[in-house]
């Protein structure tokens, strides 16, 4: 599955309406949220957008008739195969009616261009884990579970050392597992959400 490398804007003008889309990369429904809070402009006649996460997705269309906005950005992020993506296309009304049609084809159009020219990455799911580290292992095993495309999500730290809180490629539980537990001589053990107690 694939996902943007970064965010992108595409701007165009339909029948004297301006349009603009912003796309970006997003791993949870906040960070979508967080971003249409941010690029929405208030001044704009419509602010339409859509995410997909996985399976879960949203639309709204923000005041144009049911089904004409939110539904064909949704569409432009599934006809092009993407995941973990929000788009948000704002339209500033320029006088003329477009007719239901008119505006499935600008939004849906206007989505599809903004992410047809953003660059793409492939989408790796992440789980999410944690593990207590002291002082004289943390460097190290910093920078082993990097190798393995680790990223350290949040570091803090303790009289001993740090807890750190880890996003870890999904395929690379074990793999992780084992090296924390190698790279410290058994003194510190990587738990995922989701895992039994022990």
């Amino acid at each position: 599955m694939l996902t943007l490398a970064r965010p992108h804007s595409f701007p165009q003008e339909i029948r004297k309406s301006r349009f603009l889309a912003h796309c970006a990369p997003v791993t949870d429904e906040a960070e979508a949220r967080a971003f249409l809070a941010a690029q929405s402009d208030p001044t704009a006649t419509h602010n339409c957008w859509a995410w997909r996460i996985g399976q879960t997705y949203r639309f709204n269309d923000d005041g144009e008739p049911g089904g004409t906005a939110g539904k064909p950005i949704l569409q432009a992020i599934d006809g092009q195969g993407l995941d973990h993506v929000v788009v948000l296309v704002i339209r500033w009304f320029g006088g003329i009616l477009l007719g239901s049609g008119g505006l499935m084809r600008a939004y849906g159009g206007t989505a599809a261009m903004a992410l047809h020219g953003a660059e793409r990455i492939e989408h790796i799911a992440m789980a999410r884990g944690t593990v207590r580290v002291a002082f004289v292992d943390l460097a190290l095993l910093k920078a082993r579970l990097a190798s393995l495309g680790t990223l350290v999500i949040e570091e803090t730290f303790i009289a001993t050392g740090a807890d750190l809180t880890l996003d870890v490629p999904e395929g690379l539980r074990d793999p992780a597992r084992l090296l924390a537990s190698d790279v410290t001589s058994g003194r510190s053990v990587l738990r995922f959400d989701g895992d039994l107690p022990v």
